[in-house]
């Protein structure tokens, strides 16, 4: 990668979205490992003569070089890298879920490079057709310990005592966790987020805990926006016939 800093040579990237820009170019919301997330002008990408049409896909890890210090710099070159696998269309919902959440959490030109591969360790899961939820899950905890939100799995709040497995507990969003009664609304099982911290859910309960914790607090961060891969989903189970 060219160490010039208005010109970027072949660093790994992913396109979160794209937009059409007059008749033949897109500007492009990409997510790179060394510059963070960033906007790309790309000249010439658009109809049937356009080389790079076929190249510029989401989902897929690509070599990106651009030259340009300012908020739009122009895509010069994009490669493909030998990742081809194909993402199954019954995880594609969850893969634009997690493109939104790059979208929307995260600050232009403040590189994350765990996150970077947190997104890519997630999408390499759904590829493989492993249990979605379970890549969902640990992406947003990931998620919001880089961009600085990240939840205290290990201690209450109020106390600073341990998590005990066999305590329920209560997330407060300005506070944490704090000890709740089994049938409390939101109640969550303590062995759930013990599991939470260690990346480790299995069950059906672990995994519906994290869930709620988890979508209790992004909702915090999102501050009252709402994800239109969300309502989308939520769309589309209501239309499926009932079994």
């Amino acid at each position: 990668m060219s160490k010039n800093p208005g010109r970027i040579q072949l660093t790994p990237a992913y396109i979160l979205h794209h937009q059409p820009y007059r008749d033949t170019s897109r500007i492009l919301e990409v997510h790179t490992r060394e510059f963070g997330r960033l906007s790309v002008f790309a000249r010439g990408v658009r109809g049937p003569k356009a080389k790079l049409a076929s190249v510029l896909q989401p989902f897929q890890l690509l070599l990106l070089s651009w030259t340009g210090r300012g908020e739009a710099p122009q895509l010069t070159g994009a490669e493909v890298t030998n990742d081809v696998r194909v993402l199954p269309p019954a995880h594609l919902m969850a893969a634009f879920y997690l493109n939104e959440l790059l979208l929307k959490l995260t600050t232009r030109h403040d590189p994350h490079p765990m996150l970077f591969d947190s997104y890519h360790d997630a999408l390499t899961r759904l590829k493989q057709e492993e249990p979605v939820h379970r890549a969902l899950r640990i992406f947003e905890k990931r998620l919001l310990e880089e961009v600085g939100y990240g939840l205290d799995l290990g201690t209450e709040a109020q106390s600073g005592r341990g998590i005990d497995v066999e305590t329920f507990y209560q997330f407060r969003p300005q506070q944490g966790l704090v000890p709740s009664t089994p049938n409390a609304p939101g109640a969550l099982a303590g062995s759930s987020l013990i599991s939470l911290a260690r990346e480790d859910l299995g069950g059906p309960g672990e995994l519906e805990d994290s869930r709620r914790l988890l979508q209790a607090a992004i909702a915090h961060c999102l501050e009252g926006r709402e994800l239109a891969t969300r309502t989308v989903a939520r769309a589309i189970a209501r239309r499926e016939p009932r079994t």
